[in-house]
């Protein structure tokens, strides 16, 4: 009895050890996070200053192009104006190197029709000219055809049209060698960016250690033809710093001025971030599935490791959803800004519920009906896998209530596993048009809930 009653207190004192010390990991990563916004709105308030008014307004006002001249490593620009250029800088890593592949992924996840509205231009923008003329070298014999094409080249901007990069402020505290690698790394994008303002119609920033979703290209045409006639700066497919962000070519000359002109004062994507704002698109415009995914390990600042991972990344998923326009509601109670909306189209971030109960609901109204052709939910996260729904059904809607918002019955197409739900192939099974989709909670569970994102491709012509 006593050695069932010390088992027992010891696993019991285990458990609460384990509790606490996820619940500091928690609070940890939470505080990371907090700071990191903190000083990114520090640094946002400080361009927002009096003091910088007047660069502002030079800077909108000088719309030309940074006046420079650029050396060709390898191939030459199309005469013809293609759809899309693709930019990415690249210099030399501690340990190796990903550039060939990301460019292996970015042709190979492309079909040929594809390949004739995109060019790739790579900015070798290290100050080892040895390097860059190796890696060339490398590149143009693995990449003849496609700089034959037309769809390659290669260029590098010369070290003496720099700005000062030594004893530049040290803002955030940052150590002067890391004030040095960012500063440059503005820099080096806003002379690629000067570069490729006149190439497309279309600029999509990516880095040089990316992997591609297959026929990515056409999923960001669907996406830029679903935003015809309205306004936007940025449209992001990736949620990790400047990988997949996409700029109409009339904006370019002015972000090369931005990043140049402001170079040393925060990291690249901070002042991505700032140029939306400035250009007055308010909210983040952003994609699920992610369309790339960073793939490099070594950093190429010293060599550092760099675990970042884009959990809504999906290499197969070769079609972005339709997601039509819709009232999203629920009966979980939200935590604070984490709202329904968060999970369904192209707002930023996700829905996070505190422990549904069983009856409780999350409800898409559409506001036309349509006719379905394939839905993705998926809940919980890498950080927070036990925040999936445990147990829960979809449910498909066909007859809207008087009030327009919900629907008066529903039929059961299918059930949660592992937190997920995936049909495909809806247009042979729900014959009728949908009014309404539903996730329904068929047990309660303690911990929360978050719905990273809900996906709905409609069938054509619908």
């Amino acid at each position: 009895m006593r050695c069932s009653l010390r088992k027992n207190v010891a696993v019991s004192v285990s458990c609460l050890i384990l509790l606490l010390l996820v619940s500091l990991r928690m609070r940890e990563d939470e505080d990371n996070i907090a700071k990191t916004s903190l000083s990114r709105d520090l640094a946002l308030q400080e361009l927002r200053s009096a003091g910088n008014y007047q660069r502002f307004q030079e800077l909108w006002n000088a719309s030309a192009p940074i006046n420079t001249s650029y050396l060709y490593l390898a191939g030459f620009p199309s005469i013809s104006r293609k759809y899309l250029t693709i930019g990415l800088s690249s210099v030399k890593r501690k340990g190796g190197n990903y550039l060939v592949e990301t460019l292996r992924s970015i042709f190979h996840q492309s079909s040929e029709e594809e390949l004739k509205e995109i060019v790739v231009v790579v900015h070798l923008a290290d100050l080892d000219m040895e390097w860059n003329a190796h890696v060339s070298e490398d590149i143009s014999r693995k990449f003849s055809q496609h700089i034959v094409m037309g769809c390659l080249l290669l260029i590098h901007a010369p070290q003496e049209l720099y700005p000062p990069l030594e004893g530049l402020k040290r803002n955030y505290n940052d150590p002067e060698d890391r004030v040095k690698f960012r500063s440059k790394q503005n820099v080096d994008y806003a002379f690629l960016i000067n570069f490729c303002s006149n190439l497309s119609t279309y600029y999509l920033m990516i880095e040089d250690d990316v992997r591609c979703s297959k026929s990515f290209f056409t999923a960001i045409k669907k996406v830029v033809t679903s935003k015809e006639g309205s306004y936007w700066v940025t449209l992001e497919f990736s949620k990790l710093g400047y990988i997949g962000k996409l700029y109409q070519s009339r904006d370019l000359p002015k972000l090369a001025q931005f990043l140049f002109t402001f170079y040393l004062e925060m990291p690249c994507d901070w002042l991505l971030v700032h140029f939306r704002l400035l250009l007055t698109q308010k909210d983040v415009l952003r994609f699920k599935p992610s369309l790339f995914q960073h793939i490099g390990l070594l950093s190429s600042f010293q060599g550092m490791v760099n675990r970042l991972k884009d959990e809504d990344f999906e290499e197969d998923s070769f079609d972005i959803p339709d997601n039509p326009a819709a009232d999203v509601f629920t009966s979980i109670p939200s935590f604070e800004s984490y709202h329904p909306g968060r999970a369904y189209g192209s707002a930023d971030g996700y829905f996070w519920g505190k422990s549904p109960a069983a009856g409780n609901y999350f409800t898409i109204a559409f506001q036309k009906p349509v006719r379905l052709a394939r839905v993705s939910v998926r809940t919980g996260s890498e950080e927070r896998k036990m925040d999936s729904l445990h147990q829960g059904r979809f449910e498909v809607g066909n007859q809207q209530d008087k009030n327009g918002k919900d629907c008066s019955n529903y039929i059961q197409i299918g059930s949660f596993e592992e937190g997920r739900f995936e049909k495909k192939g809806l247009e042979d099974m729900v014959t009728f048009p949908v009014a309404c989709i539903r996730i329904y909670v068929t047990q309660s569970q303690n911990e929360w809930l978050i719905i990273q994102s809900i996906n709905v491709w409609t069938k054509q012509g619908t």
